[in-house]
C-alpha cells in the first residue's frame, strides 16, 4: 500500500502570523489521521518559524498518530529529537535564508557528520531516512550511511510541469533513483512541491511507497476542506 504523509508546518505557520493559539498543529494532526492520512510530517527547523518545541513534543506524544520529523544536522536539534522520540526521522539540508528546503543533502560533504546522527537514530530504533536529489551517487552514499530510506526531492519535477517544461529527464532521474534505491534495500519516499498532477506521474514508479505533501494539501484545503484533499489523494494513491 502506498502511503501519505501530511506535513502540517503551515497550520502552524498560519497561526503564527496572529501570535495566537488558533489553528492548533495539535489538532490538525488529529484530524489529518482522522481523514485517512498515513503519518504526519512536521519540520522543526532551527528558527522555528512554523513548528515549535512544544508542539513537535505534544505531536510526538499523540497516540496513533505516526510522526514523521523532519530536522537540520544541528546538534541541538538532533539532541532534542532524541528526547521526544518520533517514530520517523527525516534529515534535511537548511538554510536560514531559504523560504523553502531548496534542494537535497550534500551527502558527500556531510558525510562523517550523517553517519554519526544516522548511528544514533538508528541506535534508538528510529526509522531514519535522508532528503537527497535524484542522484545514482546520492542512492550509493546513502547505502554507505546505513538509512532505512530515501525521500527524494521532487521540487524540479513540480516546478518544470506546474511551468508546462519538458519534465521527461527529471522524470527518468528519479525512476532510475527509486529502482536503484529499492535494489539495495533502501525504501524509497517522494516529496516536494506535489500535487495531484505531478503525483499521477510519480506513481509510474512503482518503488516509491510514500508521498510527503504539505503545501499544496493545505493551500487546497482553502477552497475544498482538508479532508476532501486527503481523500482525493488517497484516492489517487490507490
Amino acid at each position: 500500500m502506498i502511503r501519505l504523509g501530511v506535513n502540517i508546518d503551515h497550520v502552524a505557520t498560519l497561526r503564527n502570523a496572529r501570535g495566537e493559539k488558533h489553528p492548533d498543529p495539535i489538532s490538525a494532526a488529529l484530524h489529518v489521521v482522522k481523514c485517512g492520512a498515513d503519518s504526519v510530517t512536521i519540520h522543526l527547523r532551527e528558527d522555528r518559524r512554523h513548528i515549535n518545541d512544544k508542539d513537535a513534543k505534544k505531536i510526538c506524544n499523540l497516540k496513533n498518530v505516526l510522526v514523521n520529523l523532519e530536522l537540520s544536522m544541528n546538534e541541538s536539534i538532533v539532541s532534542n529529537a532524541l528526547r521526544i522520540k518520533p517514530n520517523y526521522i527525516c534529515i534535511v539540508p537548511e538554510n536560514r535564508k531559504e523560504i523553502t528546503t531548496e534542494g537535497g543533502l550534500n551527502l558527500k560533504k556531510n558525510f562523517n557528520k550523517l553517519k554519526k546522527i544516522v548511528s544514533k537514530f538508528k541506535k534508538a530504533k528510529i526509522r531514519t531516512s535522508l532528503f537527497i536529489n535524484p542522484s545514482l551517487k546520492d542512492i550509493k552514499i546513502s547505502k554507505s550511511l546505513g538509512v532505512d530510506c530515501v525521500e527524494i526531492h521532487t521540487g524540479n519535477l513540480s516546478n518544470k510541469v506546474k511551468s508546462n517544461q519538458k519534465h521527461n529527464k527529471e522524470l527518468q532521474r528519479i525512476k532510475n533513483s527509486s529502482k536503484l534505491a529499492n535494489s539495495l534495500g533502501i525504501e524509497v519516499h517522494a516529496g516536494h512541491g506535489l500535487d495531484y498532477k505531478t503525483t499521477k506521474l510519480l506513481l509510474r514508479i512503482k518503488e516509491i511507497h510514500e508521498y510527503n505533501i504539505g503545501h499544496f494539501i493545505i493551500g487546497e484545503s482553502v477552497f475544498h476542506g482538508l479532508s476532501k484533499v486527503i481523500k482525493n489523494f488517497k484516492k489517487l494513491l490507490k
